[in-house]
C-alpha cells in the first residue's frame, strides 16, 4: 500500500465521512437505548463486531498473533475499552448528544496531556498548549453550563471518563508491545475482554432490555458493522495510508457534526454556552493536531 505524505483529495473525503459516520453514532446510540439498557447494549455491541472482526480476519488471512510480552497490553486496553463504553452508553442515556459528544471528543486533550509527561517526542509546544487550554476550557464551560434543565452532570461526567479512557488505550499501544501487533489483533484484544466484562456487568448497571422495536434492532446492527468493526478498521487503514497529524487534524469534525446531528435529528436545545464550547473545543483540537 501506497505511503502518503500528506492527506490528498480521497483522503480528505474519506476522513470527512468517517467523521460523520461517528457523529451519527452518537445520535444511533441515543436512539436505540429505548430497546436497549446501556451496558447490555454496548456488551452485545462488543459480541457482534467481534464476531464480524473474526470473519474478516479469516476471510483477509490475517494470523491471530500477540508479540511477545503484549498480552498485558491487550488486557489493560481491553479493560479500558470496557470503561470507556459504559461511560459512553451509559452517559447518552443520562444526557444529550451535544453535551456528551463535547466531553467525549476531548480525547486528544488528554492524550496530548498524558503524552507530554511519558512520550519524550510529543512534548507541548506553546501553540500545542494553547490549544490544550482552549479546549479544556470548552469542557469547563460544557461541564458547568447546566442553563435550560437539559442534560446530566453524571452524564457529561461520565463521557469525560470515557475519552480519558480512550487516550489511555492509545497509550497502551504506544507504550508496550502491543504496538507491533497488527491493528486487528490490537481490536481483537479489545472486543475479547470487553464483550464477556460488558454482558457480566449489565445486569447489575441498568435493564437489559425496554421497548425493544426494528429500529433498536438497526441501531444494534449499525454499531457492530459500521461502527465497532468496520470503521475502527477503515480508522486504521487511514493511520496506515497517512500521515498520524493528518488524520488527527480532522478530529474536530466529530464533535461539530455531532452537534448539528444532535440538533437536527433529535430536536435537542443546544444553549448558547453549549455552542462556544464546542467552538473553544474544535479550535483547541486544531491546533493540538497540527504539525
Amino acid at each position: 500500500m501506497e505511503r502518503k505524505d500528506h492527506v490528498d483529495l480521497f483522503g480528505a473525503v474519506a476522513l470527512v465521512t468517517f467523521a460523520t459516520l461517528f457523529a451519527f453514532n452518537q445520535v444511533v446510540i441515543k436512539v436505540t437505548g429505548g430497546g436497549f439498557g446501556p451496558v447490555f447494549m454496548a456488551g452485545l455491541r462488543s459480541v457482534g463486531a467481534l464476531v464480524v472482526l473474526a470473519l474478516w480476519m479469516w476471510w483477509r488471512g490475517v494470523r491471530l498473533h500477540t508479540p511477545p510480552g503484549a498480552a498485558l497490553g491487550g488486557v489493560i486496553a481491553g479493560v479500558l475499552f470496557s470503561v470507556e463504553f459504559v461511560g459512553v452508553f451509559v452517559a447518552l442515556d443520562l444526557t444529550t448528544v451535544s453535551r456528551a459528544s463535547i466531553m467525549l471528543y476531548s480525547m486528544p486533550v488528554w492524550l496530548a496531556l498524558a503524552a507530554h509527561f511519558v512520550l519524550p517526542n510529543e512534548r507541548l509546544t506553546r501553540r500545542r498548549s494553547l490549544g490544550l487550554t482552549l479546549a479544556m476550557a470548552g469542557v469547563a464551560v460544557a461541564l458547568f453550563d447546566r442553563s435550560g434543565g437539559v442534560g446530566s452532570l453524571v452524564g457529561d461526567l461520565l463521557a469525560l471518563m470515557a475519552a480519558m479512557c480512550w487516550a489511555g488505550i492509545a497509550l497502551t499501544v504506544r507504550l508496550t508491545p502491543l504496538s507491533r501487533a497488527s491493528p486487528e489483533v490490537q481490536l481483537l484484544w479489545q472486543l475479547v475482554i470487553s464483550a464477556p466484562v460488558l454482558l457480566a456487568c449489565a445486569p447489575y448497571m441498568g435493564d437489559l432490555v425496554r421497548d425493544l422495536a426494528p429500529i433498536h434492532l438497526w441501531g444494534l446492527a449499525y454499531q457492530v458493522v459500521i461502527i465497532a468493526s468496520l470503521g475502527f478498521l477503515a480508522w486504521f487503514w487511514l493511520l496506515a495510508r497517512y500521515p498520524a497529524s493528518g488524520v488527527a487534524s480532522f478530529s474536530f469534525l466529530s464533535p461539530v457534526l455531532a452537534v448539528i446531528l444532535g440538533w437536527a435529528l433529535l430536536d435537542e436545545h443546544i444553549a448558547a454556552p453549549v455552542w462556544g464550547a464546542l467552538g473553544l473545543v474544535a479550535v483547541g483540537l486544531v491546533l493540538i493536531n497540527r504539525r
